[in-house]
């Protein structure tokens, strides 16, 4: 199951749609696998408002997503079995579902996400996370750090290429050698930061551990399909 995550409120395509690349890429059924996409009434930082009721991103996507596909697809509902792949606000996202739910995802993949950001004061986060105290449950490093030692031994964590954001990148896995937290890091290339600019299908490929994700083959007997 690979959560392909929106980096836009409502169906915003101003950068793309993250389906419509699975659907070209035929990766559903080079990777066996379900795709869905979520979408949501605001700009999308998967996060939970200190005091709005209305903004709850986390828990919308954990009590009421997740579990809706789960009920309605042959899916792997467990840990090991659930995906997060995201790029900008939705890179992020990936990363901080990962790192606030060990226990709930397996893998997440970011593409070119402002993952070093410290206070929620661009790109729209202010309304969304509301406080500075709040932007700390959920900021990447801070979440690095505290969460290291339940990521286990085994990379769970992706981060590749760039377009507007490889200063951050960079910093973050500097951060993450540092700490020994095991992870797949690539610097590059840099693409134009949209959903088909060509990083999809390297994204899913890693997540996924299947190399022939990119070989043009279908493996016999898929059945999976994207849903929206």
């Amino acid at each position: 199951m690979v959560y392909v995550l929106p980096v836009e409120a409502g169906d915003g395509r101003q950068y793309g749609v993250g389906l419509d690349v699975v659907r070209q890429n035929d990766l559903h059924n080079k990777c066996e696998a379900i795709f869905v996409a979520p979408t949501f009434s605001e700009l999308p930082w998967y996060a939970d408002h200190p005091t709005d009721p209305r903004i709850r991103q986390e828990t919308y996507f954990l009590r009421v997503v997740v579990p809706a596909v789960e009920n309605r697809y042959p899916v792997i509902a467990e840990r090991d079995g659930r995906w997060l792949l995201g790029f900008s606000k939705s890179g992020w996202g990936a990363w901080s579902l990962l790192l606030r739910h060990p226990d709930r995802f397996g893998r997440a993949a970011a593409w070119d996400a402002p993952l070093a950001e410290a206070a929620p004061t661009k790109y729209g986060m202010g309304p969304i996370f509301g406080t500075q105290a709040n932007f700390e449950q959920y900021r990447i490093e801070t979440l690095l750090q505290r969460e290291a030692a339940r990521l286990g031994e085994e990379p769970r964590l992706v981060l590749l290429g760039h377009g507007n954001f490889r200063e951050q990148h960079v910093r973050i896995h500097d951060e993450m050698v540092r700490g020994g937290i095991p992870h797949v890091y690539r610097d590059g290339p840099a693409r134009k930061h949209h959903w088909d600019s060509g990083w999809v299908s390297e994204a899913v490929e890693l997540l996924k551990g299947l190399p022939q994700c990119d070989a043009g083959r279908r493996p016999s007997g898929g059945q999976a399909r994207p849903l929206r």
